[in-house]
């Protein structure tokens, strides 16, 4: 596997897809461009998902969330398209990620979305922010 930023998501089995269970990342080091200034972004990506048949390889993400550190883009655009390829990439049962933001002109966001019905049989304890 390569050590360059790159678009594509790897998978590999779900180990278990026979329970419903909940898989959950941070990622403190995204980085993106303003469309505007060209300035950094700079942002925490959360992603939390109960995966089917398929899960995300960490090495993969790591090199495509690397990618966009030379893409220009908004934040709403940015955590949209991060949960579309995730999910394209893993067809999970379901599925969500948060930017956010750091402050930028005196304000912080948050842009959360969010893909399929969570199940029920995830236990409440998965509940909590892994912060």
């Amino acid at each position: 596997m390569s050590t360059r930023p790159s678009q594509n998501l790897e998978n590999f089995p779900n180990p278990r897809p026979e329970r419903p269970y909940e898989i959950r990342f941070e990622c403190p080091e995204f980085t993106c461009l303003c469309p505007k200034t060209g300035q950094p972004d700079f942002a925490t990506i959360r992603i939390r998902y109960a995966p089917a048949r398929h899960c995300v390889e960490l090495k993969s993400l790591k090199l495509y969330l690397w990618s966009y550190r030379d893409q220009g883009a908004f934040h709403e655009a940015v955590t949209n398209k991060i949960l579309d390829d995730l999910v394209a990439a893993t067809q999970p049962l379901w599925m969500e990620v948060e930017g956010d933001f750091y402050v930028r002109g005196g304000i912080h966001t948050v842009v959360r979305c969010t893909h399929g019905a969570r199940p029920d049989a995830i236990p409440a304890s998965a509940e909590r922010s892994p912060r």
